[in-house]
């Protein structure tokens, strides 16, 4: 691919983590990574901590709590010129221990908000993008959990609950405060980040049967492994952090490292 363009994939949440190492493995297989965070500083240091070529990423700022960051972010990326291959919805925020709701500037839960709305917007902003591109594999990828879904230990362990959407009541009142859960009930922290993420493994299925037929375009939602000491555990225990990777390498198995997930 040396002598080609570099293809462009859009990263959300690059600068650590999964989407940090997704950064440098795509950039090592040809590609020119679009990160897409809040801290750029952050990103750019961790890009050169990894020796992530530079000519193989541009760090642009979004926040995915801001709808308008989101329309701001579409904006710098179209001045860049660049035909979108494929778009990675990997950012999102868990706040286990709150006990009363944050909301985001535009007065939604901060966890739906970030993990589900922003990434939401921005979907659905960018697919004339991705339906420009000339490329016949284009993708649009949004990572999931398994604590989603229901039928897996994870979204079984009723800590604080399961997922549960219910009818949607509380986006059909408008989702804003005192609203904090998409079904309408009382908050709690760790439910809203199963749900939010419920939402958007739904936003791939629909995607899917609502535009793939007609421009080729690949959905889908995976699942990238335990990664037990990711940095979205920082707002956990500070036993919780150092306990949960020995329990996922030593009693399920089910461990997996940043570098191998990303």
């Amino acid at each position: 691919m040396s002598d080609q363009p570099r293809p462009t994939v859009i990263i959300t949440g690059a600068s650590s983590g999964v989407g940090l190492y997704a950064t440098k493995a795509l950039a090592n297989r040809g590609w020119h990574v679009v990160m897409a965070c809040r801290n750029l500083e952050k990103a750019e240091q961790a890009a050169k901590d990894l020796q992530i070529p530079p000519e193989a990423y541009t760090i642009l700022h979004l926040d995915l709590s801001s709808l308008a960051s989101v329309r701001g972010f579409v904006e710098s990326f179209r001045a860049l010129n660049r035909p979108l291959r494929a778009l990675v919805c990997n950012a999102a925020v868990y706040y286990p221990l709150l006990k009363e709701p944050i909301y985001s500037v535009d007065g939604y839960e901060i966890s739906v908000a970030t993990n589900h709305l922003g990434h939401f917007l921005l979907a659905n902003l960018l697919l004339d993008d991705l339906k420009k591109s000339p490329e016949s594999d284009k993708r649009l990828v949004i990572l999931g959990t398994v604590t989603a879904n229901r039928k897996e230990f994870g979204g079984k362990i009723p800590i604080p609950a399961p997922p549960d959407l219910g009818n949607l009541e509380g986006f059909e009142k408008g989702f804003k405060k005192p609203i904090a859960m998409i079904n309408g009930k009382p908050f709690k922290s760790g439910k809203a980040y199963k749900d939010s993420k419920l939402c958007n493994m739904l936003t791939a299925r629909e995607l899917h049967r609502r535009f793939h037929d007609s421009t080729g375009i690949v959905f889908s939602s995976l699942y990238p492994g335990c990664v037990a000491d990711t940095p979205l555990f920082r707002n956990h225990f500070p036993l919780f952090q150092k306990l949960f990777p020995l329990f996922q390498k030593n009693i399920t198995g089910g461990y997996v490292s940043q570098e191998l997930a990303g």
